[in-house]
């Protein structure tokens, strides 16, 4: 059967072999920008959410149902974007899904109701997972042919896409409404589709060359028909959980890492709020300097340091008796943290193509989920730093497992 969405020439010394070379790095551009893309305007839209709880009337529980139509929108599409694009390959199902996040963050300033508001969320949820899953896939065959450990580079443009997103929207709040906002947002995102999305849809995947290393090509030889025999599966499956025990600390701090600042530690509101900023840039420069880490240390060593420099941090700044020491270790854990997640999918991307890289988001995107509400049970049971160190106990697992997983997984 023909590979689909590969170019055959993209090897080494083959036919056209040169051309292919030479558009790596326009491929890489153009993903990246998509990355950022997906980072700019998740982040536009949660800036918006109390305009548009004010807007719709909803109470705090009716937003918290609605919020649900992102993660069921993209928990579900997760697991249908692989076959779509091993069906359709997954830079089109990229620029698709990038047309359709655009268009769908301008829907929840057009409702009224918690319940019209949960709706649109869906289609926003699905456009959501549907290109984070196809251009993680895409990344995972670029990251192959390019071979450089480059995968943290696309995740680092999302946090900094994130960031921007962020910033942006809170310069713009008080002198936009959200329709004007998320309209804007709609036009920014329909632009950089239309200027980056060519170059995707003009250029297939490329095949990784035969000369990869063994912990690059071993994932490519699969069973013949596609069909992943017991081990492959397993090996997704130990990577996904990674991939859960970094998003758990993720949702965690996102939700709880200021208030643990202002109800235990007595921070100003304003530090409290950079709590959270300077875990997210301490993520992002750990991101941005992942490829070197990677060539230095390897997949498995990354992920051992990476989840025990996490765990460290985050018992430090759950178990601070100040706020500075506790602002140290949400740093601390922000490193930590950076490129096991980017590892843990690029890995099961290695294994199984898109059907590893939707396993994997999917697991890692319900530990996102997981970690809010489970926070807020551990809490009212025991106290939110006891709560809090939860963080830490999964990142030490997943540096646990990474290790435990360093004979069966090529990449030690």
């Amino acid at each position: 059967m023909p590979h689909l969405n590969k170019l055959r020439t993209a090897v080494p010394g083959g036919s056209g072999g040169d051309t292919a070379e030479r558009s790596l790095p326009r491929l890489r551009t153009a993903l990246t920008l998509f990355f950022a893309l997906d980072g700019f305007l998740f982040a536009g839209w949660v800036v918006r959410i109390p305009a548009i709880k004010e807007q719709t009337g909803s109470s705090p529980s009716d937003l918290g149902l609605a919020l649900l139509g992102v993660s069921a929108g993209a928990v579900v599409t997760m697991t249908l974007t692989g076959r779509l694009c091993r069906r359709f390959g997954s830079h089109p199902v990229t620029v698709t899904a990038a047309v359709l996040l655009s268009l769908s963050i301008a829907l929840p300033a057009l409702t009224h109701s918690a319940l019209s508001l949960g709706l649109v969320l869906l289609v926003f949820g699905t456009a959501y997972g549907g290109i984070n899953v196809a251009m993680n896939s895409a990344a995972v065959d670029l990251v192959a042919a390019l071979r450089r450990p480059v995968m943290p580079s696309f995740h680092a443009a999302f946090s900094l896409g994130g960031m921007l997103g962020a910033g942006l929207g809170g310069l713009v709040a008080g002198g936009l409404s959200p329709t004007a906002h998320l309209l804007g947002l709609t036009v920014a995102g329909l632009l950089l589709t239309a200027a980056a999305g060519p170059v995707l849809l003009r250029h297939p995947c490329p095949v990784p060359p035969e000369s990869l290393p063994a912990e690059e090509s071993e994932g490519r030889r699969r069973p013949a028909g596609g069909r992943l025999d017991r081990r492959a599966r397993g090996l997704v499956t130990v990577f996904g959980v990674i991939a859960l025990c970094t998003a758990y600390g993720e949702g965690a701090m996102a939700d709880w890492g200021a208030l643990h600042l202002e109800q235990d530690l007595d921070a100003h509101p304003g530090v409290a709020a950079a709590g959270y900023a300077l875990f997210a840039l301490a993520m992002t420069a750990g991101r941005l300097s992942g490829t070197a880490l990677l060539q230095r240390l390897g997949q498995t060593r990354t992920l051992v340091a990476g989840g025990t420099t996490a765990a460290t941090g985050m018992l430090l700044g759950a178990l601070a008796p100040t706020v500075w020491l506790a602002l140290l270790g949400f740093a601390v854990t922000g490193l930590g943290l950076a490129n096991i997640f980017p590892v843990a999918v690029a890995r099961a991307g290695a294994l199984a193509g898109p059907a590893g890289v939707a396993a994997a988001s999917t697991l890692g995107y319900g530990g996102m989920l997981l970690g809010p509400p489970a926070i807020g049970f551990l809490a009212d049971w025991f106290s939110l730093p006891v709560a809090l160190t939860t963080v830490a106990l999964l990142a030490g697992g997943a540096a646990v497992i990474g290790y435990a997983a360093r004979n069966a997984a090529p990449g030690r």
